[in-house]
């Protein structure tokens, strides 16, 4: 073992980072290149790259779970968390390597005379396991924090993976505005190999995890446990499930209801019930679950609020700045500056505040805190972002919750669990994350289209990230 992991020092911690903040960069090259390169490169129209971009929540809801099982059964080439690390990170750099040449992957395949022959189903190949790669990765690295570190560092050990992370997120930025997406790429594929291999090596996994008592009398993840904690996303699941299908099979439902003003379908008006029942039952604990499942649905449950609003964000700020500040060509650099801002502000706060604030008020409360402080971000768009200036501020003050949106929650989550499962409860707790994506992409996109003021963007944010600061509340806060 490291001298540096011995003592628990900041080097150790910021070693600890680097697997995940690999898997986040190379999600950084996706976001910044994947459309770009099969548009301008092989001539993709939009329908095709948005059923590339599908395979990725796929991918998501399928794989973390299942990783995440196994993961915490095995023991490998000297860890459990490990073996994972170092295939995610290969077949990351492996699919990077192989965007910016699917044309030489075509003629070895497929060959012929048509260089477009084919083509689609390659790039559908490729970005489906590139997302796979990162997915098989993501849960063991952010499992792997939890596992080398005792429950007192856990919010440290969560903010160092945001800093170092963030900070790469943010030379992502850089390098893709100054050198070029293609730059960027070969760039992520040296990231992507020697920030998970070189530290997965370093790194020494306690074969024995840390357990709570009442965790250690369960010898075995029944059926019951795993329904029990997907409870507060069943209604997103479903939806899930439909729109997947929906996008796949081309079908579609007529029948349905106006609510507010929008039509929901038949399906999507379940699903509405769904997450109102099951919210009740969660908060009101109707299924008798133990203390700590009832506390990581509820953690579901906010969280999963948090991620309807920051994707909503994240999907159309592009057209608020289009549509309402009237930018026209310039949104599009508006939007990469403001994205910019987020990821520099949430670089650096988690280590140099929110780990403090973490150890004074507790975590849960420093979190909700920041939820309530984006939820405010969001709303100031709403009322006062008339200019690019004060979208900027407003972007800004949005930050300081997104900093702790991608750090403290793993850290809370990871308290509420049985140790020797936390493969498992990280593959679940992605589906907090993955579930609301697919709601933001699809539901809220048709909202967003069919409002003529398209101010309506930061209103749904802000309503969704107040409601998930008051279920915060919920949730127990261990200082």
């Amino acid at each position: 073992m490291l001298s540096i992991q011995k003592k628990m020092s900041n080097a150790f911690f910021a070693l600890l980072s680097l697997p995940a903040t690999a898997m986040g960069f190379a999600l950084s090259v996706q976001i910044s290149a994947l459309s770009w390169i099969l548009s301008t490169k092989y001539g993709l129209d939009i329908h095709e790259i948005g059923i590339v971009w599908a395979a990725g929540p796929i991918a998501g809801i399928l794989a973390q779970p299942i990783v995440g099982i196994l993961s915490d059964k095995m023991w490998f080439m000297g860890g459990r968390r490990r073996p994972w690390i170092v295939i995610g990170g290969t077949l990351a750099a492996l699919m990077m390597l192989a965007l910016p040449n699917l044309e030489i992957i075509q003629k070895l395949f497929i060959g012929g005379d048509d260089p477009q022959a084919g083509l689609l189903s390659i790039a559908v190949i490729v970005a489906l396991t590139f997302d796979l790669s990162i997915n098989v990765s993501f849960n063991p690295t952010r499992s792997l924090i939890a596992d080398c570190t005792p429950k007192e560092q856990r919010a440290k050990g969560y903010t160092w993976m945001q800093t170092v992370s963030g900070t790469f997120g943010v030379l992502a930025y850089l390098i893709g505005g100054t050198l070029g997406n293609e730059a960027l790429i070969y760039i992520g594929i040296g990231i992507a190999l020697l920030a998970t291999i070189i530290p997965a090596f370093l790194i020494q996994e306690p074969r024995q995890l840390q357990t709570t008592e009442e965790a250690s009398t369960k010898a075995k993840t029944s059926s019951r446990d795993i329904i029990e904690s997907l409870l507060p996303l069943f209604g997103l699941l479903v939806y899930g499930v439909y729109v997947i299908a929906e996008k796949l099979f081309g079908f579609t439902v007529t029948s349905g209801v106006e609510l507010f003003g929008y039509f929901l379908n038949s399906v999507e008006f379940i699903c509405l019930l769904l997450v109102v029942v099951s919210t009740i039952m969660v908060l009101f604990n109707l299924l008798g679950s133990n203390k700590n499942s009832n506390e990581f649905q509820k953690v579901l449950l906010a969280h999963s609020f948090t991620w309807i609003g920051v994707q909503t964000m994240f999907v159309y700020a592009f057209f608020y700045l289009q549509n309402v500040l009237n930018l026209g060509d310039s949104a599009g650099s508006v939007n990469s500056i403001a994205f910019f801002i987020l990821s520099l502000v949430s670089a650096i706060l988690p280590v140099l505040v929110l780990n403090g604030f973490a150890k004074k008020i507790g975590m849960v409360k420093t979190h909700l805190i920041c939820i309530f402080i984006m939820a405010a971000g969001y709303a100031g768009v709403y009322f006062l972002g008339t200019t690019t200036l004060m979208y900027y501020v407003m972007i800004a003050i949005a930050g300081i919750g997104w900093a702790s949106v991608v750090s403290l929650p793993f850290a809370i989550m990871s308290e509420k669990v049985d140790q020797t499962k936390m493969g498992l409860y990280m593959g679940i707790f992605n589906l907090s994350v993955v579930l609301p994506q697919l709601v933001a992409s699809f539901k809220m996109g048709e909202v967003v289209n069919a409002a003529a003021d398209k101010s309506v963007i930061f209103a749904i944010c802000a309503v969704c990230l107040t409601i998930s600061g008051l279920l915060w509340f919920s949730v127990k806060n261990d200082k």
